[in-house]
């Protein structure tokens, strides 16, 4: 175990020896005659477990001593003793306002200057106890949040690509649409009407819960779902469905855990309305306006650009220049304008690098 050691200071010599010579029994022990030479020895590594600091000295007094080693992270745990001459009541508790955490009076008695110095040892190994305790508690707690982050992420990630097995027309449609609703967030943060609502914790959990957002389709028919040419009227009704079909599951695993899951919340909000439209028009409940959740039209901005950009089998890849041309004309319409405007910021950093189009359905079929 590690000899303990104590930093004595006092400007009289004489006093320095005498308490050297009753301490150093117990404990490595270092002297100063001054405030300055005393800070330098109070920074060393290790530091001093205790100070036995003389109120009384030229130059730097205890007092201000005590202030310089409390404002120093690397000293300001350090329990200070004052020992001086004055026995006032008023100078004790001065000194222990300024945060000592004794006060012995001269002359000093070696049976109770040895017996305050040990209680205060003993306290202050608790102190560091505890602090080590809570360091490593701290340390254990941030490693179980960021592994359950992975699984959360890892079991999201799987799902959604069971989702995407089903349609293998998507690639990476699932990490695109992800980082496009991260970064649409991001911009869309600092106007006023999204800023209380998307702040950094929102903004990763609504990133983190748009690869569910075609979670539904496993339960759609591969009729219907990997037709290549375009969809009958009765098979769009059935395509529609995915959108509940994908809530429902999600809300009955939120419900199976029997605790909050707040990544889970804007997961069903995002699969049930991400094809709603700002004008009342989409499905599956015809909202319109704020009363579609945020995260659903962060998600309805970023899917329907990915399905735009993207090489299906019913059309080739429009050209960054004609998705914005034609997202622009759904301001309003199909998408809230202000996000709408903050996507064509985004957009317009993008090359365009992508094929143009030949044939491509109506636009009320590219986002499904």
């Amino acid at each position: 175990m590690r000899q303990q050691t104590l930093l004595i200071v006092d400007d009289n010599p004489d006093n320095l020896r005498v308490l050297g010579e009753l301490l150093q029994g117990e404990y490595r022990v270092l002297a100063a005659t001054g405030g300055v030479r005393a800070l330098e020895l109070a920074r060393q590594r290790p530091a001093p477990d205790l100070i036995l600091l003389d109120v009384m000295m030229p130059g730097m007094n205890g007092h201000q001593m005590l202030q310089v080693l409390r404002d120093d992270p690397g000293t300001c745990d350090i329990p200070v003793i004052f020992s001086t001459a004055m026995d006032s009541t008023e100078d004790e508790r001065r000194g222990l306002a300024e945060g000592a955490v004794d006060y012995i009076t001269k002359p000093l008695r070696p049976a109770v200057l040895l017996a305050r110095v040990r209680v205060h040892l003993v306290l202050k190994q608790a102190r560091d106890s505890l602090r080590d305790e809570k360091v490593a508690l701290q340390a254990e707690l941030l490693l179980r949040r960021r592994e359950n982050e992975r699984i959360q992420d890892v079991a999201m990630r799987a799902l959604a690509r069971l989702a995407e097995t089903r349609d293998n027309e998507t690639g990476n449609h699932l990490l695109r649409t992800q980082a496009c609703v991260e970064a649409l967030a991001r911009r869309a943060c600092s106007h006023p009407r999204f800023r209380d609502a998307l702040d950094e914790h929102a903004i990763a959990l609504i990133a983190k819960s748009a690869p569910l957002h075609d979670i539904g389709k496993v339960g759609i028919p591969d009729s219907v779902l990997l037709k290549p040419g375009p969809l009958t009227p009765e098979e769009w009704v059935v395509m529609k469905t995915h959108a509940r079909l994908g809530a429902d599951a999600i809300a009955h695993a939120v419900a199976d855990t029997h605790a909050p899951a707040p990544f889970l919340a804007y997961a069903h909000q995002i699969a049930l309305h991400h094809h709603e439209r700002w004008d009342g028009s989409g499905y599956p409940d015809g909202l319109a306006g704020d009363a579609i959740p945020l995260a659903a039209r962060l998600m309805a901005v970023a899917d329907v650009f990915d399905a735009l950009i993207s090489r299906r089998v019913y059309k080739a890849a429009l050209d960054f220049g004609e998705v914005r041309r034609i997202m622009a004309g759904q301001r309003g319409r199909h998408f809230d304008p202000d996000l709408l405007d903050a996507f064509c910021t985004i957009a317009q950093c993008h090359p365009d690098e992508a094929e143009p189009v030949h044939e491509a359905r109506p636009w009320e079929s590219v986002e499904a």
